[in-house]
């Protein structure tokens, strides 16, 4: 029972803190099951499920504070959908997923830590090309693994200089919308495998990404929280790679 509490209590602070950058908190979800031996044929949906209405959340809220760039939105959309679908289709190997899962957790580690702010007058022009090239790419591993994928976009859009932390946020939050809905669709023509205590999750992740999705639009301090999901991220990360749990 006392294990069960935890997975509800870390499964509140995923949701709350990548709302609160505007994330659905795949990734996060999928370190927080793999630490507690969940297999990946449930993983995969239960994070795409739970994606959808935290990262709706979150956008509402950052959208809301006008945030939210359509020029830049349209052409990492319009090429990752239909190659999110194409990834969900594909089934991985347990043993090579885990390891794939593990890699990927690096990102968000390197995310949290690390990135900070972009000045508006440091911004540059995207390329539509580079976007179409990079949502595709994006689209096709989310729905491969599981993932929204805009804890691999966030980074590259800062890196770009594309968009500021708070419209990476916006981005990020409804990129992660759609593709999760397309990954969900292309698993769902193999069927669908969720636990028992799905509707509980759901709740529980809706109640934390509402609340990280309002006090991060409002400028929200979160540096100790990030520090804390960093380390939570790197146990899975180790688990994933390095055992045969």
């Amino acid at each position: 029972m006392d294990y069960i509490f935890l997975f509800y209590l870390l499964l509140f602070s995923i949701a709350f803190l990548y709302s609160s950058v505007g994330h659905g908190g795949a990734s996060g979800y999928l370190a927080l099951m793999a630490l507690f031996s969940v297999t990946p044929e449930v993983m995969k949906p239960t994070a795409l499920m739970l994606n959808l209405f935290v990262s709706l959340t979150s956008f509402i809220q950052f959208y809301r504070g006008h945030y939210f760039k359509w020029k830049i939105f349209l052409p990492l959309a319009v090429a990752s959908v239909p190659m999110a679908f194409v990834g969900g289709l594909v089934t991985v190997d347990g043993a090579i997923y885990k390891k794939i899962l593990g890699l990927l957790l690096l990102i968000p580690i390197v995310r949290f830590l690390f990135f900070s702010n972009i000045k508006d007058a440091e911004l540059k022009t995207p390329n539509i090309v580079g976007s179409l090239l990079i949502g595709g790419s994006i689209g096709l591993f989310s729905g491969l693994i599981g993932i929204g994928g805009g804890v691999i976009l966030a980074p590259i859009l800062l890196l770009l200089k594309w968009t500021n932390q708070k419209q990476t946020a916006a981005i990020s939050a409804i990129f992660i919308f759609v593709n999760s809905l397309s990954g969900l669709a292309g698993q769902f023509t193999k069927g669908i495998h969720f636990s028992n205590e799905m509707l509980l999750y759901v709740a529980i992740a809706f109640t934390g990404g509402l609340c990280g999705a309002y006090f991060g639009a409002l400028k929200f301090k979160q540096v100790v929280l990030k520090n804390l999901l960093a380390v939570v991220l790197m146990m899975a990360a180790f688990k994933l790679l390095f055992t045969h749990a």
